[in-house]
């Protein structure tokens, strides 16, 4: 099936009423004196955020905002994936992909494609398994998978040649739809690219500069990482709290916002209230808080990691935040472009998205594509 047809956010009020009920009626975890946020959410931040979920939040304001984009949806590989496809009023601006990452989702964009609409025709998709793509009907979707369907959508879209960025799983999944058409994506651009060592004698060639990252990176993953292991390894435990519980789900995802964004104490001041909690709506409302975890089961297993270099120019933009490595990058990516910036964190997007775009522009605008500005 190929029809592509117009989509629009419309939550069921009865699931907004739902969601408002379960929060007020959350059964609330003691904490331990004195532990602050040393051992997970404290229950206190907890109570507030979930309060001003049910009672402060407007989710019709944001879901009016995401429907202020043309958004369609089209049956790719036996699954719905949805997208935004916000054109240019220029004919000949270059078509770009925008891929969210986890615990994102479409709307973290927003800014971004104001920034972008005059010179990019815009297709922004729900990662396959996220969002209002909604759950696959079957196990089965790695990365390359996502990957060739992201690139028949371009096909289905009419853009014979493109550009892809993508930070967190996007950058996971962009190099690889650079692989898997080589001869449609003209260019990569990621953020928060993860880079692992061939062996041990890397990591010895790293220059002090670099091996304090991969020292950092190593402190992440031993200090802040449980998560990737949870979700790669018993995505399905979890799926039965995120399910059921909204509360949980924020739980879950606040942590990682505040673990993962710049340097602000709580997530909110990073990122604001509404931006937060938009995108836990955003996974309540769609039910896919299950099967954007089980993505992750499916990275950590039969998932080959590629052993040759892609010939698409990848541009790697790094925020104070991320661990990327540029030797460890060069292994795997025909890196061309190395950005590393002073502000911002891993949803740049979101934090820092003036930055963004303009490293976006250079790339494809002067580099990839060679329009005149």
């Amino acid at each position: 099936m190929s029809d592509i047809r117009p989509y629009r956010v419309a939550v069921p009020e009865s699931d907004v009423d739902d969601l408002r009920r379960r929060l007020r009626g959350t059964r609330w975890a003691p904490d331990p004196p004195g532990t602050g946020w040393s051992r997970g959410v404290p229950t206190a931040y907890l109570r507030g955020l979930a309060a001003y979920w049910a009672d402060g939040y407007d989710w019709r304001r944001h879901e009016a905002e995401l429907n202020a984009h043309p958004q369609f949806v089209t049956e790719i590989d036996g699954t719905a994936v949805h997208f935004l496809h916000v054109r240019s009023a220029d004919p000949g601006a270059v078509p770009l992909v925008l891929l969210h990452g986890w615990p994102g989702s479409v709307a973290d964009f927003r800014d971004l494609i104001g920034a972008l609409r005059d010179a990019f025709h815009l297709v922004v998709p729900s990662l396959p398994g996220f969002g209002f793509s909604g759950p696959p009907p079957e196990p089965g979707w790695t990365d390359d998978r996502t990957a060739g369907a992201l690139n028949e959508l371009m096909r289905r879209l009419g853009y014979a040649e493109y550009g892809v960025h993508g930070g967190d799983v996007g950058a996971f999944v962009a190099p690889r739809m650079g692989r898997d058409a080589p001869h449609r994506v003209r260019g990569v651009h990621v953020n928060a690219l993860v880079t692992v060592p061939g062996g041990e004698e890397d990591v010895e060639a790293l220059d002090d500069a670099d091996r304090k990252r991969f020292e950092a990176m190593r402190r992440w993953q031993d200090d802040e990482g449980a998560y990737l292991r949870v979700q790669g390894t018993s995505p399905q435990t979890l799926a039965h709290a995120h399910h059921d519980s909204p509360a949980g789900l924020l739980a879950w995802f606040a942590e990682r916002y505040r673990d993962l964004t710049g340097t602000a104490d709580l997530p909110d001041d990073a990122l604001g209230r509404d931006t937060l909690l938009t995108d836990v709506s955003v996974y309540w409302f769609t039910g896919t808080a299950g099967s954007a975890a089980h993505s992750y089961y499916e990275r950590f297993h039969g998932q080959a990691e590629p052993d040759d270099r892609s010939p698409v120019p990848t541009a790697v933009a790094v925020f104070p935040t991320d661990h990327a490595i540029r030797p460890f990058a060069e292994r795997a990516n025909t890196v061309v472009r190395w950005t590393e910036f002073d502000r911002g964190g891993h949803f740049p997007a979101l934090e820092a998205p003036g930055p963004l775009a303009a490293d976006l522009r250079t790339f494809f605008l002067d580099q990839i594509f060679e329009r005149p500005r």
